[in-house]
């Protein structure tokens, strides 16, 4: 069998506030293969948004391994972190965290402009990306000419455009109405369907029915790990 694409082994987060100390993971001891999609469960606190971080390299952890796509993750420095998380990892959030005053393209190229690509190349890749979430024909519109299903798909896009083989979304329909919400997750069935590695944070049993395996969280540990044999359609 191939080594899996995430692999943590005894993982921890322990942050200090103040005099204080909240631990945030304890020992989460995970292997995700290339391909899944997984949601991440559990109540406010329970660690999940914390491990969802660890796995982008937003955050270190205390202690514990956590292994990319073979590549040791734990020991790597602020330099190396960025270029892994730019290559390797597509984010999608909440809040779809677009530039107001840009065009749908330009906010998918995005991290093009930070690795370094050519003009003409973020152009050809933004609009790629963008037909294939079906928004070809919004290229030019601002955010603010956007529904808020079309935002979060531009943001998807945008996650997109580096040709990660990871995704990782922290609550993606969070801040969309329930038939918006199931749009998006629909898009991201799709996604998986054609060889994505997808993981979402969702407080949700819904959007989580959706997934083909889900974690459960509690006190920062995995208190569950459940296979759905038939993924709810979005």
């Amino acid at each position: 069998m191939p080594d899996p694409l995430i692999r943590t082994r005894d993982l921890a987060k322990v942050y200090r506030i103040g005099e204080s100390q909240v631990r945030a993971l304890s020992g989460v001891s995970v292997d995700i293969a290339q391909g899944e999609f997984v949601a991440v469960t559990g109540p406010s606190g329970s660690g999940k948004s914390t491990f969802l971080h660890l796995l982008g390299c937003l955050d270190r952890p205390s202690a514990g391994e956590y292994l990319l796509d073979g590549h040791r993750v734990s020991g790597l420095g602020g330099d190396q972190l960025a270029a892994l998380r730019n290559r390797g990892i597509g984010f999608v959030f909440q809040n779809f965290n677009l530039l107001a005053r840009t065009s749908a393209a330009e906010n998918v190229a995005l991290p093009l402009v930070y690795a370094g690509v050519g003009a003409r190349e973020r152009r050809a890749r933004a609009l790629e990306v963008l037909e294939r979430v079906g928004l070809a024909d919004r290229a030019a519109h601002l955010p603010a000419q956007l529904s808020g299903g079309q935002q979060q798909r531009v943001a998807i896009a945008r996650a997109l455009v580096m040709r990660p083989r990871l995704v990782l979304a922290d609550e993606p329909t969070g801040a969309l109405d329930s038939r918006t919400g199931l749009e998006i997750l629909a898009l991201l069935q799709a996604l998986n369907r054609q060889g994505m590695t997808v993981v979402l944070v969702t407080h949700e049993a819904e959007v989580a029915r959706c997934a083909r395996r889900v974690l459960q969280f509690l006190d920062g540990r995995v208190v569950g790990d459940e296979a759905n044999a038939e993924p709810a359609a979005a």
